[in-house]
């Protein structure tokens, strides 16, 4: 069931390019058992680090965003594995549940760390690829939100079962493990009281042993395990591994008065605040949702620069991460519980997963060609 989430979305999807920024790519709507949903997502490094997917059945809804970092080996690894761990350990303990989702992140991070053992000898950078790994699920009217790092899911609801429609209330749903952020950087502290530079403010920026910014992750490999952290030689000697892979883990009953969910990595959250995003959702058409919060974020990161998004939109590859980070959105809309719709539909019509293309501009400058 789980077998197209591992196939090339632009070998069997559709999808478009974005309206003259060939760094743009975006699928504008499509249904799911509950609903819509609309995916989008920009690249600005020189390798798309970013990743995201949907997986949608009568029975379950899954949704992934994964930022990576030091390389897009690490959120393109998740993208193969994790969808079919939790299909997996779902089926075998009865059903979706925290304990079944940290399952399916320990599986994930355990073959992530397989990998990067069979390809040290050749292949030494692969110990400091990592990634960021937000997961929604939804599967009888409960929402399961697990992450590691800094990609956000927020909840866009009515201020009321009965509120009016035109306001919208943004919850955040996720918990960003980043030491930007002051409760973080104390629980990185606690977890090193002899090490009084585990955290290293520098150039405006928190960082853990002045490397990187987020706390929990997949990979990472040279600053969680003895073996990479002794030979990977870093400028400042570890005592103990710095990083977790252990996932915050949130569920909830889903209300009639909740109307979307918004997932996405920290490149829109870095230009957009949750209510700002949550707003434009609600008075924007559905159709190219995500596209039109993804344009909202590279007109706020040119607005920064005096720029416009035309000129942001004629910046290369690599040379475009300078001005924004790469973004991935997904817009999930909550139209009706799943368990009212039990019997609508045949067991196949919403067996479906898309999956964002490995390479956004390679994929344009293909179609291009074509």
């Amino acid at each position: 069931m789980l077998e197209m989430c591992t196939r090339p979305l632009e070998m069997c999807f559709g999808g478009g390019g974005g309206g003259g920024d060939e760094l743009l790519w975006h699928m504008d709507l499509k249904p799911y058992v509950s609903g819509d949903y609309s995916i989008a997502v920009v690249q600005a490094n020189s390798s798309l680090e970013d990743q995201g997917q949907v997986f949608t059945s009568p029975s379950a809804t899954y949704v992934g965003v994964y930022d990576g970092h030091g390389g897009p080996e690490a959120s393109r690894f998740i993208t193969q594995h994790l969808f079919p761990f939790l299909h997996k350990f779902a089926s075998e303990h009865g059903g979706l549940s925290a304990e079944v989702i940290k399952k399916a992140f320990d599986a994930t991070e355990e073959e992530f760390l397989h990998l990067v053992k069979r390809s040290w000898p050749a292949r030494p950078q692969i110990a400091s690829v990592g990634s960021c790994c937000l997961v929604g699920a939804i599967a009888n009217d409960v929402l399961y939100v697990a992450n590691l790092g800094d990609s956000r899911a927020v909840l866009g609801r009515r201020v009321s079962p009965n509120g009016p429609n035109n306001q919208v209330v943004a919850e955040r749903l996720s918990t960003d493990h980043n030491v930007a952020v002051e409760e973080v950087r104390k629980e990185v502290l606690a977890l090193h009281p002899d090490d009084s530079h585990i955290v290293v403010y520098n150039h405006g920026v928190w960082r853990i042993k002045g490397i990187i910014q987020v706390s929990r992750s997949i990979g990472d490999m040279y600053l969680k395990k003895p073996e990479f952290i002794q030979q990977f030689g870093l400028p400042i000697p570890l005592k103990r591994p710095v990083m977790t892979a252990e996932p915050s883990i949130l569920s909830r009953k889903l209300k009639p008065q909740d109307l979307f969910l918004i997932f996405a990595s920290d490149g829109l959250w870095e230009q957009l605040s949750d209510q700002v995003a949550c707003e434009i959702v609600l008075k924007s058409p559905r159709v190219g949702i995500a596209r039109r919060l993804v344009r909202a974020a590279v007109q706020e990161a040119a607005k920064k620069r005096e720029m416009r998004y035309d000129d942001i939109k004629r910046i290369e590859k690599g040379v475009r991460r300078h001005f924004h980070d790469d973004i991935t959105v997904i817009v999930i809309y909550l139209d009706h519980p799943l368990s009212s719709s039990n019997g609508r539909f045949k067991e196949d019509d919403f067996i479906d997963c898309t999956s964002a293309p490995v390479d956004i501009f390679s994929l344009n400058a293909d179609e291009a060609d074509d």
